[in-house]
């Protein structure tokens, strides 16, 4: 399988990568294995993972750092949420 990411979706993965001690691939099938688990929904899984790759708008830019600890804390807002309490 391939998968291509824009060089800003990549750059994101590579900094989780980096601040983890992961693999990019690692990173890749940990994000998939939690987006598709059988209690999220494939619509769930698409729309967190959308969320969480749209580029930032110009007056948003933001750090590497800012921009991981970021991604982290949205991931566990709306990935590791009970099914229900999705803000």
């Amino acid at each position: 399988m391939q998968l291509l990411l824009s060089h800003d979706q990549y750059d994101r993965v590579a900094a989780e990568a980096g601040r983890s001690g992961r693999s990019v691939n690692a990173v890749v099938r940990d994000a998939l294995d939690r987006y598709l688990e059988p209690e999220h929904s494939w619509a769930d899984g698409i729309t967190v993972f959308l969320a969480l790759t749209e580029e930032p708008g110009r007056d948003q830019a933001q750090s590497p750092g800012d921009l991981a600890t970021e991604l982290d804390e949205q991931f566990d807002r709306v990935v590791l949420a009970a099914p229900g309490d999705r803000s």
